[in-house]
């Protein structure tokens, strides 16, 4: 068995993970590298759920009986997990939302209905940059569709880096809001983002940070980022599906106007107008996801009780054998950075002329799960001349005899189409 420095104890925390055990395709067991998709799920998150449901289901703030006090107890106390585990100043800047997706669109739609000096319109200009998961490209698209804003957008180096060369031309004094991942989905490329929110700050312009493929993976300290919103989602670091969290600054959050209206967000409503619930209420319209989101704070708990500096290294090493490893079968290029610096647990790759999806199909029947397609990040394939990648993720789960078993599937997968 190979071993590497700065590994987890696989063997305990697989334990965690029933689904792990699971054996498809006669008798092979699963090898999960589709992490970048959505994360496995511990007993832990699962047990949490389940008690949710079975004790607690009630909805929240508003009943005074035991079950809706026991509800919001919950939904709430996933809120102060939340805040600690990115080290938000405040509580009420976290706010609960489906998935990172709506996060990103509430930031876009605060921005096009907010007044000075916020406001978004066709004098003003928005940033974004070319690797991008379209969760993070459509929503300024439609922004600028319906204000007359100028979209611009930093492209990519060869070697799948941000193209910073031009940043006193991209970002300028027009430049009302600037949005960018922290980690790109479809390369794995960590980005600069010192160097982003400093020129951001130079002309007064906003930073919204995708942190999608940071949260599960890193330390995300809201505070050492400087930036003024960040999203990330829950299903990508343990959590269920349902859930994501936008953090905003609080004086933003008391300033911009709401996204979405309905129960719960409003402080007052009459026939003739309404006034708004502080933050996060005044974001949260209508019953949240409360299961989902005490499934969060279960996970949560998860991943504090492991440590995000050790998944960190863990993954880390586990990048660092695999960038090795593929870089050792013939044909194979990987799209963005070469080596495991500065990058997450993320490697997308083509295989000759081999289609990926034709590549994904036979490492299905090796038990190797992989994503194949553009990753929703479309403009990224475009930008390297290819129709899509194979996509392989990892986590703090993952091992180097999966790593292993992926190189020895792509052999197979070359031999099989030769």
């Amino acid at each position: 068995m190979t071993q590497l420095p700065g590994l987890l104890d696989t063997e305990a925390i697989r334990k965690d993970f029933p689904i792990l055990d699971r054996q498809i395709h006669d008798g092979r067991k699963v090898v999960y590298l589709d992490n970048a998709a959505t994360s496995q799920k511990p007993r832990q998150v699962l047990d949490a759920l389940n008690a949710y449901y079975e004790r607690h289901n009630a909805n929240v703030h508003r009943g005074v009986h035991v079950l809706a006090e026991e509800a919001t107890a919950l939904y709430e106390g996933a809120r102060d997990k939340v805040a600690a585990f990115i080290n938000a100043p405040s509580r009420d800047e976290v706010i609960f939302t489906k998935n990172a997706s709506e996060s990103l669109n509430l930031v876009a739609n605060m921005l096009g209905w907010a007044e000075e000096p916020y406001r978004v319109d066709r004098e003003t200009e928005i940033v974004i940059t070319e690797m991008e998961h379209h969760s993070n490209i459509v929503p300024w698209q439609l922004l600028s569709q319906r204000t007359g804003a100028k979209l611009k957008w930093f492209g990519i180096t060869d070697d799948g880096r941000l193209d910073l060369s031009n940043i006193d031309e991209i970002i300028t004094e027009q430049t009302k809001i600037v949005s960018f991942t922290l980690v790109s989905n479809i390369m794995g490329t960590i980005n600069p983002v010192e160097t982003i929110i400093r020129r951001a700050q130079e002309v007064g312009a906003l930073v919204c940070i995708d942190a999608s493929q940071a949260a599960p993976h890193m330390v995300l300290d809201v505070q050492a980022l400087q930036a003024d919103f960040v999203a990330f989602t829950g299903h990508k670091m343990c959590g269920p599906t349902g859930i994501g969290v936008l953090w905003g600054r609080q004086e933003l959050l008391e300033d911009l106007p709401p996204f979405l209206g309905g129960g719960e967000m409003i402080e007052t409503v009459s026939m003739h107008s309404s006034t708004y619930a502080p933050a996060p209420h005044k974001f949260e319209a209508g019953t949240p996801p409360i299961a989902q989101a005490v499934g969060l704070g279960a996970a949560v708990d998860y991943l504090s009780s492991i440590g995000m500096d050790n998944i960190a290294a863990h993954e880390h090493a586990i990048t660092e054998y695999a960038v090795k490893r593929l870089l050792e079968v013939p044909d194979l290029r990987i799209i963005g950075p070469s080596t495991a610096e500065e990058r997450g647990a993320t490697l997308s790759f083509t295989l000759g002329d081999i289609h990926p999806h034709d590549v994904g199909q036979v490492l299905d029947e090796q038990g190797i799960a992989v994503r194949v397609g553009h990753h929703c990040a479309r403009p990224v394939c475009l930008r390297f001349g290819i129709p899509a990648t194979t996509r392989a993720s990892f986590y703090l789960y993952s091992t180097p005899a999966e790593v292993d078993a992926l190189v020895e599937g792509l052999e197979h997968v070359r031999n099989f189409f030769g």
